[in-house]
């Protein structure tokens, strides 16, 4: 038997008991990466000049408001303006490509999963167990509808990460029953487990919980564990493309070496949220686990 969670009426979790012969019985179209990250702004200037001066990317504002920045045909961040109630984390929701999003919110309905009202075009949103908006959207939804600039300093979004509580809960939605798989695992110390990294059932890309974090985080420590990161191929590279779009402060020239063994930058949106610049292969020494999955590259198939 396993267990299936979903976000109900209230915010309380529901959870039910499916056997593995039901489960069986519905087939789960392909997830095949991340498709954009979308972000709360305070000052919409300021993140226009963030995303599209310092960061390189080129924006698209659509009708409902969310200013869009093409990463690459497939990829794009989102910003859009922080509501009334002032939600404490500054990432609105992380979604991903699937081939068959009919299906696919056919798969999740048959298993309890609530569909979030108000369904976006070309793909659907839930709620995980502990409350993140979690989307889906069809391949090829943004075709030509994205703008791409030469001055982008990344062409690849490949991990988003966030605060997660309950590792067990996280794991019966993402890993059962979305089926996520792992890729690594690793801490500040070894020994201790403070990330998760668990890669799309059919790509790369892969989702981090930031696990361990106190029960009231700062808005900076939210602002760090809540976070996406931007591929590329050599970091000598993303400095040099923030050097040249103006980015002047003490963290855009400043690299270290991940706990995974690959070489990151980070610089911070005006709100606070953490851009993660990461060599998509490791260099270093790899602490903890070793990886259990193929590493991304800068264009695959989704």
């Amino acid at each position: 038997m396993k267990l299936v969670c979903s976000l109900g009426v209230l915010a309380v979790v529901v959870c039910v008991w499916a056997s593995p012969r039901a489960m069986q019985g519905q087939t789960r179209p392909a997830i095949t990466g991340i498709a954009f990250v979308r972000m709360y702004s305070v000052d919409a200037a300021a993140s226009d000049a963030f995303y599209g001066k310092t960061l390189g990317f080129e924006k698209v504002m659509g009708a409902d408001g969310i200013a869009r920045y093409g990463v690459n045909e497939a990829q794009w961040l989102e910003v859009e303006k922080l509501p009334a109630d002032s939600p404490e984390t500054r990432v609105a929701e992380v979604a991903f490509t699937t081939r068959d999003v009919k299906g696919l919110q056919r798969y999740l309905v048959a298993h309890h999963v609530a569909i979030e009202a108000g369904a976006r075009r070309g793909g659907f949103s839930v709620r995980d167990p502990e409350g993140n908006l979690i989307g889906f959207v069809q391949r090829d939804a943004m075709k030509g509808k994205l703008m791409m600039s030469s001055r982008a300093t990344s062409r690849r979004v490949i991990h988003a990460g966030f605060v997660v509580r309950d590792r067990a809960v996280e794991d019966a939605f993402y890993r059962d029953l979305l089926g996520f798989k792992p890729y690594w695992h690793g801490g500040q110390t070894d020994g201790r487990t403070d990330y998760v990294s668990l890669q799309v059932p059919d790509g790369t890309d892969w989702l981090e919980y930031m696990l361990n974090i106190g029960p009231h985080p700062s808005a900076h420590t939210l602002g760090v564990m809540n976070h996406f990161s931007l591929g590329v191929a050599q970091m000598s590279d993303a400095l040099a493309a923030l050097a040249r779009d103006g980015c002047t402060t003490a963290d855009c020239g400043k690299t270290q070496m991940g706990r995974d063994g690959k070489v990151q930058a980070n610089i911070y949106d005006p709100d606070l949220t953490r851009v993660e610049f990461m060599e998509f292969v490791p260099s270093g020494t790899i602490c903890c686990s070793s990886f259990e999955g193929r590493h991304p590259v800068e264009v695959e198939n989704r």
